[in-house]
């Protein structure tokens, strides 16, 4: 009989291949698709509709300031008034368009969705034990369901017998299978899902029309979607602008009368719209409804827009190690010998020890062994008997041609050497315990009564963890390992990776005392988890991030779901909140310096007839009073739509601290925002000029 050495290996998921999963129909779809352009500007003329309107104040006050403009223009028609009048309608569809294209890539994604809903038949089990048909759609919390190979799973539920492989892509669009079971904490399965393999019996928990489904819907289609504090606060405070500035305006037109100047109508308005925060208004709710899109894109499902907000502030995130900050498995990394054997040796002794152990340690032996010593597939024969591993023996290995090889615990091995009439090398406990200090875990190989070496598994870190670690820390995060093992392993592997901290023999009880200290410190955490023991961390934490393969407690806790159930999704999920944060405060900043610009452009053009002096105001020196205020209206509605694919793709976020994003910001759309206009007014002006019009 020959073994191979090569490792076996589970089927990769594909990275949003599956068109029909949630990342394949998020990523489908360009920044600007033909079909969602379509539908936004549908959706801009509904939005007409003064109810919707009224939800934005600023936008409510250009609306009705359109409607003022309309009626002045047919009572005194003028080129100057029309024009005025269509350029303040192009603002409020503008502003309209910038939240329908921003609604419609969630409103595409949730139709795709949709078409994965199917009132299939379920196999419903009865109080005396029979099955009976009936549609999904009958199905009521409680009841239980029998899915076999190739049955649709039919709504959500928890499996509580038997075990079984399930396709998962119509929901996460990865390809590769997964395993679910009853009994631990991968017993929820999700409707629409598919079974592969096996019988199951799964207990319904959701009642018709609120599945795991029907709220990823919800929350894509943004029909659930509230403002959030931070969008409530920043309202309040253009509404405020705005009501500022009606006054100022109001008393101009008094003004005008003693300075012997007479301000229509139409340009008071212009003065108004162009005053008022319209570019930050117009793109608000774009802004938060394109954050929680990016989420989307990524595979994670936000409960609400306050967790994506959350996640831009948190200051501390709790990490898990295994799978987050290790690859999930501990390898071999190295082969040490007792005095009388050689590396080679223990090599040799090890691989045949492993060759039956299909665990992810068994295999990175025989790679190892493979890589090191080039020790490939060999001859065993027919005389031969693999031994597994128990919990009782702790040991695994292969016995044959009259040798008996054997690798597990140092203590279990050493025993049972003794057990064969064999001595412990005085140097064995040193290697052990080199090992176990350096965080590491020993095994020991022993050929019959003769030990050989030790083994060296080791907890692989993540490449590439430890400078993201340092971006969390130029960005003032705290990152905290959450580990099981005991604080010597835990130090070293904390040292190793980079975190600020870590929390070792992790309990329910210790996490969340973690974290109620550090959020009466005054800090935002965010913390990741699976289990039905991690729900309450998730539901204290801030930013709760469920895995979708843990228990339906734990998506329930958490107000994020990750569909990927990648631990490391933390990292970017922070960084996605800090991006919404900062396009949020870049567009204000940029919108109010717009103001500056438009000040100088339309004050002067109002009364540099009654007072000349204004002249020293026109530094853009536009060429008359009307072309002045028609090309900073004009600008004003232009500027919206340039500023729409950053609303929706976001400004960069830099891992940098406060202060430097604080600095850039003003930089770049402060002082921006003040150029910009100047030169852009000044070259419409230009434009209007040599048509004649004006």
């Amino acid at each position: 009989m020959t073994l191979s050495q090569e490792p076996r290996t589970e089927p990769q998921g594909s990275t949003g291949d599956n068109a029909g999963g949630a990342r394949g129909v998020a990523q489908g779809r360009g920044l600007f698709d033909r079909e969602i352009l379509l539908q936004a500007l549908n959706g801009s003329f509904k939005k007409l509709d003064p109810r919707i309107q009224v939800r934005n104040p600023v936008m409510f006050v250009v609306l009705i300031g359109t409607i003022i403009t309309f009626i002045e223009s047919i009572s005194h028609p003028s080129i100057f008034s029309w024009s005025v009048t269509v350029w303040l309608f192009l603002t409020v569809m503008f502003a309209n368009f910038a939240e329908a294209v921003a609604e419609g890539r969630g409103k595409a994604q949730a139709d795709a969705l949709r078409r994965l809903r199917s009132d299939t038949d379920a196999r419903i089990v009865k109080d005396d034990g029979t099955e009976a048909r009936i549609q999904a759609s009958q199905l009521r919390q409680g009841d239980c369901v029998v899915c076999e190979a190739g049955d649709v799973i039919p709504s959500d539920g928890e499996i509580i017998e038997g075990v079984a492989s399930v396709d998962e892509s119509a929901i996460t669009g990865e390809s590769a299978p997964v395993i679910r079971e009853s009994g631990g904490d991968r017993s929820a399965v999700t409707g629409g899902t598919k079974v592969l393999s096996d019988r199951i019996m799964v207990r319904i928990t959701a009642e018709p029309g609120h599945t795991f489904l029907d709220r990823m819907i919800k929350l894509v289609e943004g029909a659930s979607r509230q403002k959030t504090p931070n969008e409530i606060a920043l309202t309040i405070l253009l509404a405020a602008l705005t009501i500022v500035f009606l006054p100022v305006v109001v008393v101009l037109e008094p003004f005008g009368h003693f300075a012997g100047t007479s301000v229509s109508v139409v340009v008071l308005i212009a003065l108004l719209v162009c005053l008022i925060p319209t570019t930050i208004g117009a793109l608000l709710s774009a802004i938060g409804i394109a954050g929680m899109d990016r989420l989307v894109q990524r595979n994670v499902l936000a409960m609400s827009g306050r967790a994506v907000e959350a996640a831009g502030d948190v200051q501390t995130l709790l990490l898990d190690k295994t799978g987050t900050i290790t690859l999930g498995n501990r390898m071999a990394s190295s082969f040490y010998p007792v005095p009388g054997h050689t590396e080679a040796e223990v090599a040799d002794t090890a691989q045949l020890s492993s060759l039956a152990d299909e665990t992810p340690e068994g295999r990175s032996i025989v790679v190892l062994a493979k890589e090191r010593f080039d020790l490939r597939g060999r001859e065993v024969g027919d005389d031969h008997a693999f031994v597994p591993f128990t919990a009782q023996t702790r040991m695994s290995g292969l016995d044959i041609d009259g040798h008996r090889i054997r690798k597990g615990a140092s203590d279990s091995v050493k025993r049972w050497v003794q057990e064969q009439g064999g001595s412990i090398p005085n140097e064995l406990d040193e290697i052990v315990a080199r090992v176990s200090r350096a965080g590491s875990t020993p095994l020991v190989v022993a050929d019959g009564p003769e030990i050989i070496g030790v083994i060296e598994l080791k907890d692989v870190v993540k490449q590439g963890i430890r400078e993201r670690f340092d971006d969390m820390r130029a960005m003032g995060i705290r990152t905290v390992m959450i580990t099981g093992d005991n604080p010597l392993t835990a130090a070293a592997i904390a040292q190793e990776a980079g975190v600020d901290d870590f929390l070792a023999e992790a309990t329910p009880e210790a996490k969340m005392d973690l974290i109620k200290a550090e959020q009466q410190g005054g800090k935002l955490v965010a913390m990741t988890g699976d289990g039905t023991n991690d729900a309450p961390a998730l539901a204290q934490a801030d930013v709760g991030v469920a895995m979708n393969t843990g228990t339906n407690a734990a998506k329930e806790a958490g107000n994020m779901v990750d569909l990927d159930s990648n631990p490391t999704k933390l990292i970017d999920i922070v960084q996605i909140g800090k991006e919404l944060l900062i396009t949020r405060g870049a567009l204000t900043t940029f919108s109010i310096a717009n103001d500056v610009a438009k000040y100088f452009a339309i004050v002067p053009a109002l009364f540099v007839a009654s007072y000349p002096q204004l002249k020293v105001l026109n530094i853009m020196k536009l060429h008359s009073p009307q072309s002045a205020v028609l090309s900073a209206v004009i600008f004003n509605a232009l500027v919206i739509i340039a500023l729409i694919p950053l609303a929706l793709k976001g400004v960069k976020f830099r891992p940098q601290g406060a202060t430097s994003i604080l600095r850039r910001n003003v930089l770049l759309y402060g002082v921006g925002g003040v150029i910009v206009p100047f030169v852009f007014i000044k070259l419409i002006d230009l434009i209007l000029t040599a048509t004649g019009a004006f």
